[in-house]
């Protein structure tokens, strides 16, 4: 049996209601619920305040979709754990020194390509360390094992499509995620090629909409532009930024504009300046997470309403 299938109990074919009398029969059906974590690196932690804020409200959710670092922070939330143990692991993932670690080779190859041989496994920064936590954290768990069924995207490097997984290690998925470019070299297994989840789409929205989720609750992010262009890796940084800020404004207004009745949109607003790994700013970014999500509640609490539905048989 699959544990994230949607199931409803209905009476047997052809049958009525008891004989001598009159009875009502009623099948409330419940608004399946998914949350969407987009592009967005460290401030992809206020995701944990939309979970608790939901867990308060007693409202359970169905499905996780994240793409680039929300992949990371999606995936921790699917195991169920408690929001502290959550939070405690997410801070040891995404840290400054993730990108601490130059990859000599590549930036010789792109300097002396004919000399090194340049190729699309280019990527400025060594992800050794990267994997080294993914593995510490996640081990050989598997994407469809989750306690909370998880979808991950990432981008077909080839052919710019984007790619949704369901199955499979969760480390390869979300490695795949996070393939920023110019900084981390594309993940290539099962014999194709992946670059980060956000060259397709920063906030996936159309993932949960396949998945037949009733209402989406989005939660987007604007990444941060460079204060100063002081390094390759500060141009990577400023060039990621200004593609994922465009076109999740592009990609959003389609998908309000397609599927507007079951889509909740939440971009917290940080009075403090975040940057990519500002770690330390957590539970910060968590506290206007929740915020956020308080103020769509009585949103959500209406469609929710709108969703319980009863089916009456009266002799």
């Amino acid at each position: 049996m699959n544990p994230h299938a949607h199931t409803s109990s209905l009476p047997p074919e052809g049958a009525g209601p008891p004989r001598g009398g009159s009875s009502a029969v009623t099948m409330q059906t419940k608004k399946r619920i998914a949350v969407v974590i987009g592009a967005g690196s460290v401030k992809c932690a206020a995701g944990i305040g939309l979970a608790k804020v939901l867990a308060r409200e007693g409202i359970a959710i169905d499905l996780l979709v994240g793409a680039s670092g929300g992949s990371m922070f999606a995936a921790v939330m699917a195991q169920g754990l408690p929001h502290e143990e959550t939070t405690e692991l997410v801070s040891q993932l995404w840290t400054r020194d993730l990108t601490s670690q130059r990859d000599n080779r590549a930036m010789l190859s792109a300097l002396l390509p004919r000399m090194f041989g340049f190729d699309e496994k280019f990527g400025m920064k060594s992800d050794a360390l990267v994997m080294q936590r993914l593995q510490a954290v996640f081990g050989n768990s598997r994407i469809e094992g989750t306690k909370t069924q998880l979808l991950i995207t990432a981008t077909d490097f080839h052919t710019g499509e984007q790619v949704v997984f369901s199955r499979g290690k969760l480390t390869d998925a979300i490695r795949a995620s996070i393939s920023i470019p110019f900084i981390f070299k594309p993940w290539t297994f099962d014999g194709r090629t992946y670059i980060d989840g956000f060259m397709s789409d920063p906030l996936p929205v159309g993932p949960a909409v396949r998945e037949g989720a009733d209402i989406i609750i989005a939660m987007g992010f604007d990444s941060p532009m460079q204060e100063n262009i002081s390094s390759p890796t500060r141009f990577a940084f400023q060039l990621s930024s200004i593609m994922n800020n465009n076109l999740q404004r592009a990609r959003f207004a389609f998908h309000n504009a397609a599927h507007h009745g079951e889509v909740i949109a939440i971009v917290p607003e940080f009075e403090q300046r975040v940057r990519l790994f500002d770690t330390a700013k957590i539970p910060y970014i968590i506290e206007e997470g929740e915020r956020a999500t308080e103020a769509i509640l009585p949103q959500l609490h209406r469609m929710l309403a709108q969703g319980e539905r009863s089916l009456a048989a009266v002799a």
